[in-house]
Parts: C-alpha cells; structure tokens; sequence
C-alpha cells in the first residue's frame, strides 16, 4: 500500500499477501489488525487508542519513543489521569530527535502535574510501541504516540481483545519499569531556562516533529 501510494504503480496486493495470510491453523484469541496512512479518510489508529483510553476503568500503560500527542488525545490522557485512572507512561532515556525528545519531556511534565506516572527507560533505547488498558485489551504495533504516526505515516497495529496477552504485557511492562527511573515533578522543577527554551521552540515545531 505504500509502495502503490507513493509511486502511482498499480501494484497487485492479493497475490502477494495471500501466500502470508492464509494458513491452516487457527487460534481462538481475537486480534484486529487496523491500518492507516496519509491516503486515509479517518486517523483510524488514533480513534482507537482514544477508544481504548477513554474506557479505562483502572489502568492505562504506555510504551512509546516519541509522547507528541494531539491536543484531543493530551486531553484524553490528562482526563483519565485526573480521573484516578493508573496512568504509567514510559519513554526513552535518550534521544534520536532532540526536538522531538524536548517535547516528549515537556508533555510528561503536564500529565505528571494531572497524577500520571512517568518513567524514563534506562537500558537502551526503547523502540517499543505499546498500549495496554484493564488487563483486557492491548496494542502492539508501528504506531508511535504521535501526531507523524496518527496523520501522516503509514502505521499498522494489532489490537488484542485477551486477558492473558494483554496481562503478559503488563508484566513486561513492570518488569521494564525495574530498569527505569520515575521523572517527577522535581525533575521538571529543575529543568534549566536553556531546557526550558528549547522546550517551548519544540513544541511550536509539533506538528511537523
């Protein structure tokens, strides 16, 4: 689809995906598979971690390199957060875009200031994209918490209705949180006028991080 979406080639995608798709054997675990693109209609992706948010009763937890929301899904989190919800997001300890990197540090600092709890991943980069609510349902997939993935790339997640994948999730997520550190209202309290300005320069450049 992207290869077709870009190069104006008309590209057959039934034979090539069928020798992937069709297998034998089948489980019994649900899985949605929901893509989306620049081509698209509706930022699907988006529409269902918001979903997925919004419903929560108990906990929310997020792996993700890059926190740029839009502003409807900042909101979405602050709310569920103010709310009492377990918000956990976690980030990576280094950055691969400074800007980018500037205002996922600034928008950890509001969702702190609203309850939620944020950790910063200190084994390596962390790449992975997760979105897990209630033990019940989780996301995995290319899809980062961003406004790039939800409008503009071609993204696609897998979207797992099941108890037992989404509480083996959290369990690699706890266990993730054990070679993190919490950043906290002090770090943010801390920050430098130098961090300060390039955090307010990143965020004017969000919508095209």
């Amino acid at each position: 689809m992207d290869w077709r979406y870009a190069s104006k080639e008309d590209v057959d995608l039934i034979d090539q995906s069928v020798r992937y798709a069709l297998r034998s054997e089948t489980g019994d675990i649900p899985v949605q598979i929901v893509s989306c693109g620049p081509e698209s209609e509706k930022e699907e992706i988006k529409m269902a971690f918001m979903k997925m948010i919004t419903n929560a009763r108990k906990n929310i937890y997020i792996q993700t390199p890059y926190l740029v929301p839009d502003e409807s899904m900042m909101e979405s989190l602050r709310m569920a957060a103010r709310s009492g919800i377990d918000v956990r997001i976690m980030v990576p300890c280094m950055p691969d875009h400074p800007f980018v990197y500037r205002t996922t540090l600034y928008n950890a600092g509001k969702l702190i200031q609203d309850g939620a709890r944020i950790y910063i991943y200190e084994n390596g980069f962390l790449h992975a994209k997760t979105l897990s609510v209630d033990g019940e349902v989780c996301t995995v997939g290319s899809a980062n918490f961003d406004i790039r993935s939800f409008r503009l790339n071609f993204e696609s997640n897998a979207f797992i209705y099941d108890k037992e994948v989404t509480e083996d999730l959290d369990a690699r997520f706890m266990n993730d949180i054990k070679l993190s550190r919490p950043y906290t209202q002090e770090d943010r309290d801390g920050i430098t006028n130098y961090e300060k300005a390039a955090e307010s320069i990143s965020r004017l450049l969000t919508e095209i991080l």
